[in-house]
C-alpha cells in the first residue's frame, strides 16, 4: 500500500508569538488525530519554517498543502501556488478551511466560552446579534466565503450574524454594530473570525460593544476540517483510493 502523502498545513505567519504557539497545537491536535500521517507546517511569511523551506526538506515527496487561511483570496490564489510550483515535491493544494458547517460549530462555542447564552430566550433572539470579524481582503471571493460563513452561523444560532473587515473591504466591526444597533439589536457579540490570535484578532475584539470571543485556535472542529480538506484532496489525486 502507498504511503499516505504529507499534510503540509500552510499557515499565514504573524509577529505575535502566540499565533506560532497556537498553530504549533493545532498540528500536534491534527498529528493525533491521524498519526500515520506525516504532518508539517509551512509559513507564507514572518515565521519558520516557511513554507518553500518545508517543500524543499520533502524532497519529491507528495505532499498535500492545507492552507489554515478561511476563505479564497491572494494567498490561497496566487502566494501559495507559486511557492509549491517552485518545490521538488509532488504537490496538490487543498482548498482553504472555510468555509463550511464545521467552523460554524468552532465559532458558536468561542461565542459561548465569551459569554454568549448557550439556551437564548425568546427575547434574546429578538435583541441579539454578531458580528462576524475578519480579515478582510480586496477579493471578492473572499468577502463571499465570509458571507457564506455568517449565513451558515446565523442558521446555527438563530439570529443576525453581519461580516466585517478589519482591512481591506468594508464595513468596519464598529460599522457593522452601529448598523446592527439601528435594527434594534442591542445585544451584541464579536464572533473572531480568525485562525489564531493577532493585530487584527486583537483590533477587532476591542471594538466589541460587549462579548468578544476567541479566535478559532485550536478547537477539535479546527483538526477536524484540517483532516477533512486533506482527504478531498486525496480524493483529486487517488480517485480510486477511500481517504486515510
Amino acid at each position: 500500500m502507498n504511503a499516505p502523502p504529507a499534510l503540509v498545513l500552510v499557515a499565514h505567519g504573524s509577529r505575535d508569538p502566540r499565533a506560532l504557539a497556537t498553530v504549533r497545537a493545532l498540528a500536534a491536535r491534527v498529528r493525533a488525530l491521524r498519526p500515520t500521517v506525516p504532518v508539517h507546517l509551512g509559513h507564507i511569511e514572518l515565521n519558520d519554517p516557511l513554507l518553500p523551506d518545508t517543500l524543499v526538506a520533502l524532497g519529491d515527496r507528495e505532499a498535500i498543502l492545507v492552507p489554515l487561511l478561511l476563505s479564497r483570496g491572494y494567498h490561497v490564489k496566487r502566494d501559495i501556488p507559486e511557492m509549491a510550483a517552485a518545490s521538488p515535491a509532488r504537490t496538490t493544494i487543498a482548498a482553504p478551511l472555510g468555509p463550511h458547517p464545521l467552523l460554524a460549530r468552532a465559532l458558536h462555542t468561542r461565542l459561548t466560552e465569551a459569554g454568549w447564552p448557550p439556551r437564548p430566550t425568546v427575547r434574546d433572539r429578538r435583541t441579539a446579534a454578531v458580528v462576524l470579524a475578519a480579515a478582510g481582503s480586496r477579493d471578492p471571493d473572499a468577502t463571499l466565503d465570509t458571507g457564506h460563513t455568517a449565513r451558515l452561523l446565523a442558521d446555527r444560532l438563530g439570529v443576525p450574524v453581519m461580516p466585517a473587515f478589519a482591512s481591506a473591504a468594508q464595513p468596519t466591526v464598529p460599522e457593522a454594530v452601529n448598523t446592527l444597533r439601528a435594527l434594534g439589536r442591542h445585544h451584541i457579540a464579536v464572533a473572531s473570525y480568525f485562525t489564531a490570535p493577532g493585530r487584527f484578532a486583537t483590533e477587532t475584539a476591542r471594538s466589541a460593544p460587549a462579548i468578544a470571543a476567541a479566535p478559532l485556535g485550536t478547537h477539535s472542529a479546527m483538526a477536524e476540517l484540517v483532516l477533512h480538506r486533506y482527504n478531498e484532496a486525496i480524493l483529486t489525486t487517488r480517485p480510486a483510493l477511500t481517504p486515510l
